[in-house]
């Protein structure tokens, strides 16, 4: 399977590159994006589409600065950029600001791309390396054309090599790449938009785990499948991303692992992640939680949305892949490697359903968000989409659209999401309109309401004036 979706973030790496031709100076473009997300696969794809001569040097966690700038020099050597090969120094002494002046030395004359990944463990190995990219940049590269293109994973790593107070600062454009969108998951696969969403949510949308997807395999199917391999992508991807970010076994681990079996508040991650001393203190807990959710970007915090403030606050596994691993696919990948496929799969089955509709409430929400800016819900200045509950969780609702966030000045509409085979009944839009009443801001003559149904709407519900959003809508906010 070649690259699946990404033409946006090709036109986007192209724009820069026309712009280096058009103008004959160098552009700074760094991109960010979680491990696995396709970052490299994305840059190699774009420098084999070019048409210019490229570096691609990658980073190689732990090594010295010795062993680093051995290893870009060597890469840059038998690429096709140096005008003269020769110039490439053939020993190294470990310094950055020798190796990008030697880069500079055998730049051509016509543009090219030189491609650094991983920059944020070249930071980790050399305190200098940042001040000297600065340095070199400014003296010696900005005014060749040459595209410089910035990889790294560590997100708060990466955000910070561009922040105000950095030696890169202002030097460089900022793009994310996020993981692919339900549309292009559906579309790679051949599936219907039913089981586009339930693949989007196994994997995540990471390429890795889509790109061992088999064509059109829905994806109980495709898990029954891999159950009896414990080191097919569904299991080794979420594994290794955990190991990369978090080698020890501490009490970020604990955090990020009870927060995945289903532990949402902040007294429940403190007890579950606690030790025979008792649970976290909140002292500790509170700025680990804030470095997940803000730094790391592991977890994600939701608030409580309506026209008052709300607690308390609930944590999820951002990554879905994730949250099924730590839930449900570590027990199974155990099973695996004892020789046991069929009752790990017992456990996928035994634990879909409930996992499948918690799981896809977060996207459910972000494509009513999206349908909002395009014009497609009844409801003006509609500009987010989250949830409400009070401090006895009863009721919750899953579905607030209001026009800002945390504390709105309106609710537009309130809703609920039944993701299950039984289609959304009179039982069901009697407990959304009871538990409605509840939310603050929300108006009987003017607050609308939005059923989201995997199995649409049974004949025996009067929805006149709701809005029924399905998986083809879910998919639709992102097909166009």
């Amino acid at each position: 399977m070649g690259l699946i979706g990404r033409a946006a973030e090709l036109a986007l790496l192209d724009k820069r590159l026309r712009r280096v031709r058009s103008s004959g100076s160098g552009v700074a473009v760094t991109l960010r994006g979680r491990w696995q997300v396709g970052k490299s696969r994305l840059v190699q794809e774009f420098c084999d589409r070019a048409e210019a001569p490229y570096v691609f040097f990658t980073a190689t966690k732990g090594a010295s600065p010795v062993e680093a700038v051995t290893a870009f020099l060597d890469d840059l050597r038998e690429s096709d950029v140096p005008a003269d090969r020769e110039l490439v120094p053939e020993v190294s002494t470990g310094s950055w600001p020798e190796a990008l002046r030697a880069l500079a030395a055998v730049l051509p004359s016509s543009p090219c791309i030189v491609v650094l990944d991983e920059v944020p463990w070249l930071a980790e190995q050399d305190a200098l390396f940042d001040g000297a990219l600065q340095t070199a940049w400014d003296r010696l590269l900005s005014s060749r054309p040459v595209l410089l293109l910035l990889l790294g994973s560590d997100l708060h790593m990466m955000e910070r090599l561009t922040a105000y107070d950095q030696p890169f600062f202002g030097r460089a454009d900022n793009l994310v790449l996020g993981p692919l969108n339900v549309a292009d998951v559906g579309a790679a696969l051949g599936l219907d938009a039913a089981d586009a969403v339930d693949a989007h949510l196994v994997s995540g949308g990471l390429p890795g785990i889509v790109r061992a997807w088999p064509h059109s395999a829905p994806a109980l199917e495709f898990l029954r499948g891999e159950a009896g391999d414990p080191g097919v992508a569904v299991f080794g991807v979420p594994e290794a991303a955990l190991l990369a970010e978090f080698p020890s076994r501490d009490i970020s681990r604990r955090v990020i692992v009870a927060v995945g079996a289903g532990d949402r508040t902040r007294a429940n991650i403190a007890a579950a992640a606690g030790s025979r001393g008792g649970a976290v203190p909140s002292g500790t807990l509170s700025p680990l939680l804030r470095r997940l959710a803000e730094d790391k970007r592991v977890l994600a915090m939701d608030q409580p949305l309506s026209t008052r403030p709300g607690k308390p606050a609930l944590y999820r596994v951002a990554d879905s892949n994730l949250r099924l691993y730590l839930g449900v696919l570590r027990a199974v990948q155990e099973q695996a490697r004892r020789g046991r496929p069929e009752a790990g799969f017992r456990l996928v089955e035994r634990r879909w359903s409930a996992w499948r509709g918690r799981a896809v409430v977060p996207l459910v929400r972000e494509s009513l968000e999206l349908a909002a800016v395009d014009g497609r819900l009844p409801w003006a200045q509609v500009e987010a989409v989250g949830g409400w509950w009070n401090r006895r969780f009863d009721p919750e609702l899953d579905l607030v659209g209001t026009d800002r966030a945390p504390v709105a000045d309106a609710v537009r509409f309130v809703g609920s999401i039944k993701w299950l085979a039984s289609p959304f009944d009179h039982h069901d839009l009697a407990a959304l309109r009871r538990a409605a009443v509840e939310v603050p801001g929300f108006d009987p003559a003017s607050t609308g309401l939005v059923v989201a149904s995997l199995s649409g709407v049974s004949d025996s519900v009067d929805a006149a004036g709701a809005v029924v959003w399905t998986p083809r809508d879910v998919v639709g906010s992102w097909a166009g």
